[in-house]
Formats: C-alpha cells, structure tokens, sequence
C-alpha cells in the first residue's frame, strides 16, 4: 500500500485509540505522520516508533486540543518538520455525560472547547499549508444523529456541530481543492469506551451487526479518505456504526 507515498498527515489525539491506529495506517500506506498528545509520553513515542518502523518520519507533539493556540502551534510544527502537509485528521475528542440534573454547563464548556472550537482551529491552521488534494478528516461521532441514553446531550451537540463545521468547510475549502469530511463511529472498542464497559449491552443491542468496530476499522476509512481515489468526496458525514442508525 503506498497510496499516500510522499504525503505529510497531522493526527490529533494520536496516542492511543482510533486516532493512535489512524496514524499506523496512514504510515503504512507511505504518510510520514505527526500526532499530538494531552499527556503519556510513552504511548504517544510508541506510536512514532512503529511510523518509524515502517520508514516513515515520525513525530510526536504535546499539544491540549482545548487550547486553540497549542493546537495551531503543533500544526505549523507538523508543517515545518516534514516540510508540507497534506492531511489532518481531527481526532482529538472528550466524552462527558451531562445528565440535566448534574452540572450540564461546565460539560459544555469543556467538551466544545475542544470537540468543536479546537477542530475548528486545527482545520483553519491545517488549510493554510494544503494545496491541491489536502484532506481534512473530522472523527465525529453517530451520536450526531441518534443519542441512545439520557446525558449525551452535549457529547451529541457537539458532534453535530461538527457535522456542520464539516459542511461548511467543504464549501470554503473545494475551490482550492481541499476535501473535508466526517467520519462517524458507532461503538468502537477502545479504552474509553471498552466493549466489556458498561454501556456495552445497550450499545450492541442498537447495532445490526452486534459488536464493536476494531479502531482499525475505522482507520480504514480514514485511509481511504485521505488517499487521491476520495477526490469527489467532500462535505459528507460517513457513518461506521455497524448498523446503529439503520
């Protein structure tokens, strides 16, 4: 696989999880790839050893994803180390359940400063290095269209705005020939949301294909994507949710 040879890729939140099994495949398939961490060095040099290790450049940034600034910095860093940039993968994300009765505000605040307004900042950041075929990639969530259980409000407005932001992007951006999109999961298996955690029944029990997605899985998608054979593809919010809003 070399559909990315000579391509340069920022993948935020990529220590670990979907974002850590993105930058794997976007190495394997010839990216050199940069991605950015909140804290845990070891996982996040793990990461860049095994881009490494399929002889790629590798780099890893610390970087709060809620901090607009942080998250412009380590894109232009991105930008100069490898010398272009050709994709961004918005991983970066948080999860807080906001039941009505708790303090639903404070979980506003925190989850759009950076589901929303730090994407929002890398995407802008990331355009001003892309020419002709950049990819901007946003991990959202199916959440955007369906919430499952009460207190995801917020996790779910977030998500759609950035179903929107994605749209909107899609429209500045195609002139220059970028694309922007949005990759929807449904149940992944990962640290934060294990299969063996205990939303696990409820979620499978929504799901055609009862299981969680492997984050392998969607980094296919994201691969795919990101590659010159995803040209015409632009402003769409593509679900991965095995059948969850079926």
């Amino acid at each position: 696989m070399a559909r990315l040879q000579g391509k340069a890729a920022l993948v935020t939140g990529g220590s670990r999880g979907i974002g850590a099994a993105v930058a794997k495949r976007l190495a394997a398939e010839g990216a050199d790839v940069a991605i950015t961490y909140v804290r845990g060095q070891s996982p996040a040099q793990a990461v860049v050893a095994d881009i490494k290790a399929e002889g790629r450049k590798g780099l890893a940034i610390q970087a709060d994803a809620a901090d607009g600034q942080a998250v412009q910095a380590a894109v232009d860093r991105a930008a100069a180390e490898f010398g272009r940039l050709d994709i961004l993968v918005n991983n970066a994300g948080v999860f807080i359940m906001a039941p009505v009765d708790g303090d639903p505000l404070a979980a506003y605040d925190a989850t759009f400063a950076v589901n929303v307004r730090g994407l929002y900042a890398a995407s802008l950041a990331a355009a001003k290095h892309m020419g002709e075929g950049g990819r901007i990639i946003q991990i959202g969530s199916v959440n955007a269209d369906r919430v499952p259980m009460p207190g995801g409000a917020v996790y779910a407005a977030s998500k759609a705005a950035v179903q929107a932001l994605t749209r909107g992007l899609a429209r500045d951006l195609g002139p220059r020939g970028i694309t922007v999109n949005d990759v929807q999961p449904g149940p992944v298996d990962t640290d934060m949301n294990p299969e063996s955690g205990p939303f696990a029944d409820l979620l499978k029990s929504t799901m055609a294909i009862q299981r969680y997605a492997r984050a392998e899985e969607i980094a296919a998608l994201v691969a795919y994507l990101a590659s010159p054979e995803a040209a015409m593809v632009t402003g769409a919010a593509i679900s991965i949710d095995g059948g969850f809003l079926a």
